[in-house]
């Protein structure tokens, strides 16, 4: 398949509500799509990148950048391509996995719906519908922190992840435990927001029965990974540490995790995602999907992802509604905790005109 069209839309999607982690807090989400025409099919890819280098390296106008001057043109430059191929092309540029997995979920998307096939059926999906975590932002306080967990239960949610950060972690989660019971599957995520020396403070979360504790240190300490899992009863789950296949194998071997968080924005694409499943699953280590705030495009790919046998943990695949009033596709809603995985051509999804030129701030469309 040859590449004919390229565009970079940025769009911006107000939030239904504030959302706080230990790295910043968010009122809107800014995004960049990616559209590719590819032999008079159109797909769309979303890099999940935030507008400044707070969760990771990456950043919004970078992506854009390296998209304009160096992805678009080698893909160009290869002449007919399929998805499979996108990784190797982009190979000899370093890093910038969110800009390539934009570009990747794009050509994957119009190549699948040429051929009549859902990402859920390319990715080996094994489930037609996914359960459903939700995750809760940093509070101003405790009461409020309730007020939204209960809402959220209340909504068929069937896992919560509290974010957490230093003066805020045991006392949250223990009120969430006092008010709703032993029986919710909760866990927690540091956002890399600790250190090694904080390895006693943390223990203090083991009591609460948590899933998890979701990277709690630097996203390059693997080893300070490996000594906290040997000095709190909570599994460790790694998420900004894992960007390849290559990398989850090396945690596995050093046991600094015992679970891990797959994003396939942090980790190159969908089809390096997939690898990363199957390493994990060769090894016995559960996997589940992480989200990034995603409009519907990037939420049916990862709940097509999320169908993978070896996702056995709910991940942050909630409704459109968790985040945006109105999405730019069809909205996904839930159903009695669960989301359909979508069976139509690609990623089953296309954005709505209207509704994506109401959050449109700007569209590039670079020169073949």
């Amino acid at each position: 398949m040859k590449l004919t069209g390229v565009q970079l839309r940025r769009i911006s999607m107000p939030l239904v509500s504030p959302f706080r982690t230990s790295f910043g807090t968010q009122t809107a989400r800014d995004l960049l799509l990616v559209g590719v025409t590819v032999d008079d099919v159109e797909g769309w890819g979303e890099c999940v990148a935030m507008t400044s280098p707070v969760y990771s390296a990456e950043y919004l106008d970078a992506a854009a950048d390296v998209l304009r001057q160096f992805f678009v043109p080698a893909i160009r430059a290869a002449g007919s391509i399929a998805a499979q191929d996108v990784a190797r092309v982009l190979l000899p540029f370093k890093g910038h996995y969110m800009a390539k997995a934009a570009l990747e979920m794009a050509i994957l998307d119009a190549e699948l719906r040429a051929s009549g096939r859902s990402f859920g059926q390319e990715l080996g999906a094994v489930r037609d519908r996914v359960p459903c975590g939700v995750s809760v932002g940093i509070m101003d306080s405790v009461p409020q922190l309730l007020d939204a967990v209960g809402g959220y239960l209340d909504e068929g949610y069937v896992r919560i992840k509290l974010k957490i950060e230093p003066g805020w972690d045991t006392e949250p989660v223990r009120a969430v435990r006092e008010r709703f019971g032993d029986d919710v599957l909760l866990q927690v995520d540091a956002n890399t927001a600790y250190t090694l020396g904080d390895a006693r403070q943390l223990a203090r979360l083991d009591p609460f029965d948590l899933l998890l504790i979701e990277q709690p240190l630097e996203e390059d300490d693997i080893l300070g990974h490996a000594q906290l899992a040997r000095l709190i009863r909570t599994p460790v789950c790694l998420d900004e540490s894992i960007t390849s296949a290559r990398t989850a194998a090396a945690a596995i071997r050093l046991e600094a995790c015992s679970i891990v968080n797959i994003k396939p924005g942090r980790v190159g694409g969908y089809l390096e995602a997939r690898r990363i499943h199957d390493v994990c699953v060769a090894h016995g280590v559960p996997v589940w999907c992480g989200g990034m705030l995603e409009t519907g495009l990037g939420r049916a790919a990862n709940v097509a992802l999320a169908a993978l046998p070896g996702f056995t943990l709910p991940g942050d695949t909630s409704g459109s509604g968790r985040y945006y009033a109105t999405d730019i596709t069809e909205p996904f809603v839930l159903d009695g905790g669960y989301l359909d995985v979508p069976t139509g051509p690609g990623l089953g999804v296309t954005p709505i005109p209207d509704l994506l030129e109401e959050v449109t701030t700007s569209v590039e469309w670079l020169a073949g």
